[in-house]
């Protein structure tokens, strides 16, 4: 080997050392940064928790408030996967996402299985019907009828109280109202809070929501049970509750003041 070659082979070998201890030091420096990258699921059929634009990006409620909360103050960075909602118990358990939001109500049985941040969110579930529909007025009215819930949910269980009503269930709200607008089912058993929205906006034509709320809930972040991540998670909601960021995106989707939240479920 010529001199010339060898001191090729050299200055090629100096090179590739240093773009691998520059490599090194950015991963290092990444890791040491204190910033946790969170992968959470979300369902992007809740409007308007959750809406797929056409041009594929995610926003409404809840991916507002993700984001808020992913900010170098709380150590927390953010990158959603879109899952359908019955599949969220089950991937959390599984652990091959760091946490979910959708809507997802806190409830005794779940917490069995996963674990849940502080209430983020105060909800319920009501009755809508088609707008002619006159004979269901409340709860006892729905006794026999055809009740569509959405799989997974609440208002699926809460459904299943109903004595002999026929249920049917389905994996979006746009299906179960579309089903309902076609005269298949006698009523919806969902969330509040998305009904009146998508009817304030004029997505559901046709329908309306009748009587009081049929229960309160609340929503929260789930997460994987034991999970590392659910104190910083808690510290960012109770910092947006007290700086005003949360009050900013509930009027921007709600157009209403929010009412106060618990620290705890119960």
């Amino acid at each position: 080997m010529t001199k010339a070659k060898l001191k090729w082979r050299q200055l090629i070998l100096s090179l590739g050392c240093l773009l691998l201890l520059l490599a090194c030091n950015n991963s290092y420096q990444t890791t040491n940064s204190g910033i946790q990258t969170l992968k959470v699921a979300t369902d992007p059929t809740f409007i308007p928790f959750e809406i797929q634009t056409t041009s594929g990006n995610l926003e409404g409620f809840d991916i507002d408030l993700m984001k808020a909360l992913a900010q170098p103050a709380t150590g927390i960075a953010v990158k959603f996967e879109s899952l359908p909602f019955d599949g969220m118990i089950s991937t959390l358990q599984a652990k091959r996402v760091d946490a979910a939001i959708s809507g997802i109500t806190i409830t005794a049985e779940r917490l069995k299985t996963i674990a849940f941040s502080r209430p983020y969110f105060k909800a319920g579930l009501a009755i809508a019907v088609r707008e002619d529909n006159q004979n269901i007025k409340d709860f006892n009215s729905l006794k026999g009828k055809k009740i569509a819930v959405q799989i997974g949910s609440t208002g699926a269980d809460f459904a299943k109280t109903i004595p002999n009503a026929k249920i049917s269930t389905f994996n979006s709200g746009p299906e179960f109202f579309q089903d309902l607008l076609n005269g298949n089912v006698d009523a919806v058993v969902s969330d509040a809070f998305a009904t009146l929205y998508a009817i304030k906006n004029g997505k559901l034509k046709g329908i309306r929501v009748v009587a009081d709320l049929l229960t309160e809930e609340y929503y929260g972040i789930a997460a994987p049970k034991d999970s590392p991540h659910l104190d910083a998670i808690n510290k960012g909601i109770a910092t947006l509750l007290s700086n005003g960021t949360y009050k900013q995106i509930y009027q921007k989707w709600f157009n209403a003041e929010p009412p106060q939240l618990p620290d705890s479920w119960q």
